[in-house]
This record gives structure tokens, C-alpha cells and sequence, in this order.
């Protein structure tokens, strides 16, 4: 696909004008930036920009259609440093704004905002180019397919024609001039993405070998990962480094512990900064509770003292109010009451706590379920759209976790609750879960399916796979009740994925945690 691919735009020539063009479409329907009102501080600031970004959803997908352009949409983030070189150097450039403006209808999203959004793109750059990485400026058709995409393009490159002024008018020109081959990849890259996840191509017996298996391959790769010091900022490294901390505890094995701690101290090392893309309290909520686990492994001090001065600072930017992101909000407590309570600091785990219970006064409502983003109101259920899978679990993990260090029901309510709500609501009756809930929050015409098409994630990424993190939940709701059915459900969930662990590294390391809950010690 990707060779495919580049050969057919490295084969295009523009004969176009620019300007003429603009013009041209300017006459047919203008349109203006419309980021001035959005909900977010990283959309908000592109209002100045000179690129008439449009906000996700159907009008801009209608706009599209109307005018008979391709879809330029670019994900970022505020905590993402390429992001913000890119509005720098790039999107406040008039040139490529004119281009912008006069060939595709820009649509702009907040990668935290949506991360559904965000995953589901992801995985078509990464299927179409092989890239991985923010910020993404792919080209969709209107009905939000994706044709051709990356990560981050420079503004001018003329000698390779991989910048964005040489991209823009090829890409456009190929939308126009050869439309039926474009749909046709379009369909290809779709199909794909809702059929290699949770379906027969996939699915797989969870067996000993396997786990063995993907275990070693993220020892393999968090390895790589310190030797070219690129393991400083990731969620999903820190999440790897406590899977090999607990396996090493459970066999005694010190090649396992030796990677984990080479990975531990390249993250503590404050003259590599932060290297990543991930939201850095997600990831110093992550490391908070690698260095608890480390300390109680070990029995270094350096762990601990490390780790506490993580959780008090943690623990003091905790919002009592403002715009949160759900499922951040929760991990990071999550983690924080984890780490606290590892390396004794009973205050620091019950200002967490409290944490949670003012998050679950503002976002959850019994039955309901969670939202995903707050602003200070509570819950008020049918007003607002139903959150993610992932803010459904992180909460139900947050809660569980809570309960087995408190001994409160309330919390362990909770988790059911929302477990049953996921059941119920995103389940797939082939396996696993999807990310939305079900119907879609967001329904769409059927000329625009694909916007509205639900897929399931199980690897990690700026947060821990939405599945992989169910059935990690589902294995500890049966260890505290008791109830056989919820590790039923954890096995078919990471079953359903198996067939996919091949080349996951370090990704599949909370897919391998739940699977090694369940299947025990080898």
C-alpha cells in the first residue's frame, strides 16, 4: 500500500495555478475559520491562523461534498512539541494558507479532545505510510475516508516534493483527476480498518507461549528504546517497565529487571527532557507508579524518594474545577493513589481519592455511565454526549482501585456499574469492545459512513489500550468478587486480539499484563 501509494503522487505535476484556483472555488462557497468558539485552549488559538479550519464533524464533511474537494485534516495536540512547531512554521504561513483554502476544505481536531478520532486516523497513516507519531495531516474524501496521510510535513521541499507546498496541489489534482482510483484505495484502507481488529483475521487462543512471547519482544524493544533515549516520555514505555517489573518478580528474572530499570533511570534522567508526545502528567503519573513498583522490587530508596516527590507534586495539581479530559483525569489519580499508597504516603492517597470523588460528581451519572470532558457542571446524563470507552474504563479502574485500597463499597459500585454500561454499550458480539458507544453518539447520513464508524483499539498509546485496559479491569473485578463471568469476558476480550500481538512491542504491554493475570504464573 504505501509503495503503491507514493508512486502514483511522486508521479503527479501540478498545472494548476494556485491562486486561480482559490479563486475559482472562493466563488462557488466561501467559507472562514471557525475555531474562535471552540471547546479547547489548543483549537481556540488557531483562530488567527490564516487556514479556514473547519470543526470536526458533519458540515464540514457536507462542505466538502458540496464543493467537490478533498478533506485535509490535521490532529494535534497541546502537549505535542511537533504540533506546535508545525503552527509555527507552517499553518501561519499565508502561502500554504491560500493553498489550503483555495484546494481542501481544512478540518482541525484536538487530539485529547477526540481521541477517537485521533486513534482511528492514526491507524490509517500507519497502515497506508508505516508512521506513527504526532502531530497527523491526513487526506480524507467526504465521507471521511482516508486516501493519503503522514505525520509531520515540512512547508517546502522541493528538491524530494514532500513538502507541503509541493504535496497540496498534487493531492488535489490526483482527487480530481483520477477520483475512481483514489475511492478505490479509500475503500481498501477502510475495509481494513474494520476488519483487523476483534474479528476471525485477529482473534487467537491466549496461551503461556504467547504471552512469553510478546513479553520478550517488549523487553526487546524498551531496550532499543533506552539505548537511542527515546523511552523519556511515553506512557506506554512506562507502562512496559512495570510489566517487566512484575514478571521479573514473579520468575526472579534479572535480564527482565536490569531492562526495566535501565528504562527507569533514562526516564528520572532530567537532561533528557521530555522526548515523547504524551501529555507529561499522564506520563509522570505513569513513571509515579513504575517507581513505587520499583521500590517495593528492589528495595531501593532512590525508587521511593523519587516517587514521592512525583505523587505530592501529582496530588497538587489535581483540578478542583475547570476543563478536565475524563479518562486522563482518572488515570492520573488512578496511578497516583497506586503509587501512594506502595510507598507510604496515606495523604497523598486520600487527597487522591478526593480527587476522584469530585470527578465523579462532575462526569459520572448511575446507569449513564461517563463523559468525556468537563467543565465544572455535574453529570447531567442525557445533555451530554456519553464519553468513550476508554473514560468508561479508566473511570471503572480509578474506582476499583480506590476500593481495594479504601475498603468503600461505593467505589467498587461504581466499577460495576460502568463494567455493566460497557457491556451493554460497546460490546461487539464477534469480541472486544468499540470506542463509542452504541449507536453511534454522532450518527451520520449514509453518504457519510465512515465518520461514523465505530472501531476497537487494544494497544497502547498516549493511554493504555481501551481494550486491553477492560479486560485488565474485568480480571480484577473478579479477583475482588469473586464472580467467574467478568474473567470469562476479560479471556474473550484479549482473545479477540491475539492474533494481532505479532510486532505490538511494547504496545501490547497492558494487553499482556491482563493476559498474565489471567493465565497466572507459567
Amino acid at each position: 500500500m504505501r509503495n503503491l501509494l507514493h508512486t502514483h503522487f511522486s508521479l503527479i505535476v501540478c498545472c494548476v495555478a494556485p491562486a486561480a484556483s482559490a479563486a475559482c472555488i472562493g466563488e462557488r462557497g466561501p467559507f472562514i475559520n471557525r475555531m474562535a468558539h471552540s471547546g479547547t485552549t489548543y483549537l481556540a488559538r488557531a483562530a488567527s491562523q490564516p487556514v479556514r479550519w473547519q470543526p470536526w464533524g458533519r458540515d464540514a464533511f457536507a462542505l466538502a461534498a458540496k464543493l467537490d474537494r478533498p478533506v485535509l485534516l490535521y490532529i494535534g495536540s497541546d502537549t505535542c512539541r511537533w504540533c506546535a512547531e508545525t503552527d509555527r512554521a507552517i499553518y501561519t504561513d499565508p502561502e500554504i494558507g491560500a493553498l489550503i483554502n483555495g484546494l481542501f476544505v481544512p478540518v482541525r481536531v484536538d487530539r485529547d479532545e477526540r481521541p477517537d478520532v485521533a486513534q482511528r486516523y492514526q491507524a490509517a497513516v500507519e497502515r497506508m505510510a508505516g508512521l506513527r507519531g504526532w502531530p497527523l495531516t491526513v487526506f480524507l474524501t467526504a465521507d471521511g475516508a482516508p486516501f493519503f496521510g503522514g505525520t509531520y510535513f515540512p512547508a517546502d521541499d522541493p528538491i524530494t516534493g514532500r513538502g507541503l507546498k509541493q504535496l497540496l496541489p498534487e493531492v488535489a489534482k490526483r482527487y480530481h483527476d483520477q477520483r475512481s482510483f483514489i475511492m478505490e484505495q479509500a475503500a481498501m484502507l477502510r475495509h481494513m480498518a474494520l476488519t483487523d481488529a476483534g474479528t476471525r483475521e485477529s482473534r487467537g487462543v491466549l496461551r503461556p507461549p504467547l504471552v512469553q512471547q510478546g513479553i520478550a519482544a517488549a523487553a526487546r524493544e524498551l531496550d532499543e528504546a533506552v539505548r537511542t533515549r527515546t523511552a523519556a516520555g511515553s506512557v506506554m514505555h512506562a507502562a512496559a517497565v512495570s510489566l517487566l517489573l512484575t514478571e521479573s518478580a514473579r520468575g526472579l528474572d534479572t535480564t527482565l529487571l536490569a531492562s526495566a530499570r535501565r528504562a527507569l533511570d533514562l526516564m528520572l534522567d532530567t537532561t533528557v527532557g521530555n522526548v515523547g508526545e504524551d501529555p507529561p502528567r499522564l506520563v509522570r503519573a505513569a513513571l509515579a507508579a513504575s517507581l513505587a513498583q520499583a521500590w517495593a522490587v528492589t528495595g531501593e530508596q532512590r525508587y521511593r524518594d523519587a516517587g514521592r516527590s512525583l505523587v505530592r507534586a501529582l496530588t497538587a495539581e489535581l483540578p478542583p474545577g475547570g476543563s478536565v479530559f475524563v479518562d486522563q483525569e482518572a488515570y492520573v489519580i488512578e496511578h497516583v493513589m497506586l503509587a501512594a499508597a506502595t510507598i507510604g504516603e496515606p495523604a497523598v492517597a486520600s487527597q487522591a481519592r478526593a480527587g476522584l470523588d469530585a470527578l465523579l460528581q462532575r462526569a459520572y451519572a448511575r446507569g449513564w455511565g461517563v463523559r468525556h470532558a468537563v467543565a465544572g457542571m455535574p453529570a447531567a446524563g442525557v445533555t451530554t454526549p456519553q464519553g468513550l470507552l476508554q473514560d468508561q474504563v479508566q473511570v471503572a479502574s480509578a474506582c476499583l482501585a480506590a476500593h481495594r485500597l479504601s475498603g468503600d463499597p461505593r467505589y467498587l459500585d461504581v466499577a460495576l456499574d460502568l463494567a455493566a454500561l460497557v457491556e451493554r454499550n460497546y460490546a461487539d458480539p464477534l469480541g472486544g469492545y468499540y470506542d463509542v458507544a452504541a449507536p453511534p453518539t454522532d450518527p451520520l447520513p449514509a453518504s457519510q459512513a465512515a465518520l461514523g464508524d465505530r472501531t476497537k483499539h487494544v494497544f497502547d498509546d498516549v493511554l493504555p489500550g481501551a481494550n486491553a485496559a477492560a479486560a485488565l479491569l474485568l480480571t480484577q473485578l473478579a479477583q475482588v468478587t469473586g464472580d467467574p463471568s467478568h474473567r470469562r469476558r476479560a479471556q474473550a476480550t484479549l482473545e479477540a486480539f491475539a492474533g494481532s500481538m505479532d510486532g505490538a512491542g511494547v504496545r501490547a504491554a497492558t494487553f499482556l499484563a491482563a493476559a498474565r493475570e489471567i493465565l497466572g504464573k507459567p
